[in-house]
């Protein structure tokens, strides 16, 4: 079995504080050679910083590793590349209007032995050509003189592969100078075949020698491809252990710290499913450019629908199109409100606030507000929301970028109250904010439900979804299920849905 045999990589009682939060806790691990090894965990389970540090990205404050038998201290990507430790991000890095051979070799290029400073672009073909050949079946699929941004994204997943491959290094006999391959989420975006294909370059890799870091949420593809599995959670070793000899269920439980029929949240009320409210947005068999791949539903007033899914399911994506923001490929979107549709971004920084600018702006700035207004208007209107909706701040002509997340978030919900739309799409409401900040918006969306508005809540925080929706669906590789009244979840069913 992979776990007998000597570790390729050892981690020994690893730690990683920011500032006070403590996110790496005494963590220890072996990653046999030959093997592929799963790393799961909720979302801040640990997992990102612990690859950052394999990876030479971050420094760990206690704890060793050795590679090899042999102290690895990586200060660098750069370090852990001449060292065999290569990544394949969960983010394509490629650049599109690059060929395929450009791309692998980016970073990377030999120079003429002859002619220091030239780059030698026989070698570098050779390089790609070889590297392609090691994670692509059929070689002609993804042609080196081919466009990146021409490919499908399951070529490009490859081409990625082929290019961390590279770094790590390729000898003239075809044998891999990589030891470890850090697989961030690889099949996030990709459908089943497409993840099928994947993975069987995955295990070709494995036979040939590589070890597998594999970083998923898909508990079927760990029960599927992986030889050994562990489970981080609040930063520390939960589980571990053969996942072909271990229940889904068990694993789930080991990720959440409590049991299937333990996880429904407690303390928070129940929500109430609407009767018969009227239907105000109704999508048929939508799909996207990239995801979802098909998604229906029907939302009523009143209610609040929770989308669950993991990273790359088209959670966003769906909201996006939803509001008519992003283009949709097939189907049909049919809106029956008046008052339209707004949409509370994930991305608060960077597109759902002005950070620079006051909070009297952020709230007052909008497709439908009046061009000109008189600067006390602007004022006295933000005063209002601050006051209605307790957001502390010095007052509405202080900075959006200077209030805490929470506020920062109660902000953007005051344009949108503002607006008085009919539907609010809600994207990940209670990211990076603190326990009361996240009470009150939950609590601030349940009333806005009583009061007639119809709302969409995606949300990566389970027991959120299972305490203030009326239904949940879960978004599954693209694909949305039906949804399901919220009291028959629990977060480990959702999970296990979601992951299976």
């Amino acid at each position: 079995m992979a776990g007998a045999r000597a570790p390729l990589l050892e981690v020994k009682g690893l730690a990683k504080a920011f500032g006070q939060n403590a996110v790496l806790r005494g963590v220890s691990l072996r990653i046999a050679p030959a093997s592929v090894h799963a790393l799961l965990g909720e979302n801040g389970a640990g997992k990102s910083t612990l690859t950052r540090v394999l990876l030479g990205m971050e420094r760990a404050d206690a704890g060793a590793l050795l590679l090899g038998g042999a102290p690895y201290t990586p200060a660098s990507t750069e370090g852990a590349r001449r060292a065999g430790v290569v990544l394949v991000p969960q983010e394509r890095t490629l650049c599109a209007h690059l060929t395929v051979a450009d791309n692998v070799m980016l970073g990377i290029e030999p120079t003429a032995r002859a002619r220091p400073g030239i780059r030698d672009r026989e070698r570098a073909r050779a390089v790609a050509r070889q590297a392609i050949s090691l994670v692509a079946a059929d070689p002609a699929r993804v042609p080196l003189d081919a466009r990146v941004g021409e490919l499908g994204v399951a070529d490009q997943q490859l081409v990625e592969l082929a290019r961390a491959l590279a770094q790590g290094g390729l000898r003239e006999d075809g044998r891999l100078d990589a030891r470890l391959l850090v697989l961030d989420e690889p099949t996030s975006s990709l459908g089943h075949d497409d993840a099928a294909r994947l993975f069987d370059r995955v295990r070709a890799l494995r036979d040939a020698g590589l070890a597998v870091l594999l970083v998923t949420h898909f508990l079927s593809d760990v029960r599927a491809h992986a030889d050994r599995y562990t489970v981080l959670r609040d930063g520390r070793v939960a589980g571990e252990g053969d996942p072909r000899e271990t229940e889904p269920a068990q694993i789930v439980r080991e990720m959440l710290g409590r049991a299937l029929e333990e996880a429904r949240a407690s303390g928070a009320p129940e929500a109430a499913t609407p009767d018969g409210g009227e239907v105000v947005l109704d999508a048929r068999d939508v799909s996207g450019v990239k995801r979802p791949e098909r998604a229906s539903l029907t939302l009523h007033r009143g209610e609040i629908l929770g989308i669950a899914g993991l990273v790359g399911s088209g959670r966003t994506e769906l909201l996006r199109i939803l509001a008519g923001l992003d283009t949709k490929r097939s189907g049909t979107v049919t809106l029956r409100a008046r008052r339209g549709v707004g949409l509370l971004s994930e991305d608060r920084g960077g597109e759902g606030l002005m950070l620079g600018r006051s909070i009297a702006e952020n709230v007052w700035l909008s497709p439908r507000a009046p061009r000109l207004a008189a600067p006390g208007s602007l004022l006295a209107e933000a005063a209002r929301w601050i006051e209605r909706l307790a957001i502390r701040a010095r007052g509405p002509d202080q900075r959006a970028g200077e209030l805490s997340g929470g506020n920062q978030q109660k902000v953007q919900i005051a344009r949108l109250l503002r607006e008085d739309f009919d539907v609010l799409l809600v994207d990940e409401p209670t990211r990076g904010i603190d326990v009361a900040s996240k009470a009150q918006v939950l609590s601030l969306l349940r009333d806005l439900a009583g009061a007639g508005k119809a709302i969409v809540l995606v949300s990566s925080q389970l027991d959120e979804l299972v305490t203030t929706c009326d239904r949940v669906a879960v978004l599954r590789r693209g694909i949305l299920e039906p949804p399901r009244p919220a009291s028959s979840w629990t977060e480990a069913s959702l999970l296990l849905e979601a992951s299976s």
